[in-house]
């Protein structure tokens, strides 16, 4: 790896990283000795690149730094494409339409060289998908949740009852053949899963819940964990 690749690299694991990347972590991603790492971290530096940190500790990049846009790699290229044909075969007709577009401006923006690796990639996902019908509208949620705002359902459960709720919309998750509605509900005071298509009605309320999406999507997420160590104690005490 060129030492000008390597610089961007390093760039890149510190954005993606929220707590600090030791120098032994940053050589076995790129391949290379301790020693090229501080050197380079340092060369970084030097050109004015906000890095804090020290060795045996760890760095990190501070927030709000960007790098002049720079050619994505052939890996980098077929991730992306690999990435929007799942989600245009998969997603609600919103973000299918911007993924096969995301495609579009991918293969007219790479130089011709890497154009196969957007058109020709040796990587797919099928495109024959059928969800069950949603019975509210993805791309509208999707816009409620980066908003912080409230939805009102009206939700059949697997017994046929119907029953209305209040939620705080977390995240839209995808199996096989359904949608889920993930949020919280102010009925059970709890997270909830609900098949989008098992919701009778929706009706998207004008009223904030009053936390920020981040700050509800961790709440979800350490309750996921929390319940994943329940189940795992329970399996230990059930076992042999």
């Amino acid at each position: 790896m060129r030492r000008a690749e390597r610089l961007f690299q390093i760039i890149q694991i510190l954005r993606r990283s929220r707590q600090p990347v030791t120098a032994d972590a940053m050589a076995a991603e790129l391949e290379t000795s301790k020693r090229s790492v501080y050197r380079d971290i340092a060369a970084l530096i030097g050109q004015r690149a906000p890095i804090r940190g020290e060795a045996g500790v760890g760095y990190v990049l501070e927030a709000g730094y960007d790098m002049p846009p720079l050619m994505l790699t052939p890996d980098e290229i077929e991730a992306a494409v690999l990435g929007a044909q799942w989600v245009a075969g998969r997603g609600d007709p919103v973000l299918a339409t911007a993924a096969n577009d995301l495609i579009a401006k991918i293969a007219a923006a790479v130089p011709e060289q890497l154009r196969p690796y957007v058109l020709t990639p040796a990587t797919g996902t099928g495109m024959n998908w059928k969800a069950l019908p949603d019975g509210i509208d993805i791309a509208q949620t999707r816009a409620w949740i980066h908003a912080g705002r409230k939805i009102r359902l009206d939700y059949r459960d697997e017994k046929g009852a119907v029953s209305q709720r209040v939620v705080w919309p977390v995240t839209v998750g995808y199996l096989e053949t359904v949608r889920l509605l993930i949020a919280w509900c102010e009925l059970r005071n709890d997270f909830r899963n609900f098949r989008t298509d098992r919701i009778e009605g929706a009706e998207f309320l004008d009223e904030r819940h009053g936390q920020r999406p981040g700050v509800l999507r961790a709440r979800w997420q350490r309750a996921l964990e929390e319940e994943r160590k329940r189940w795992a104690a329970k399996d230990r005490n059930c076992g042999p």
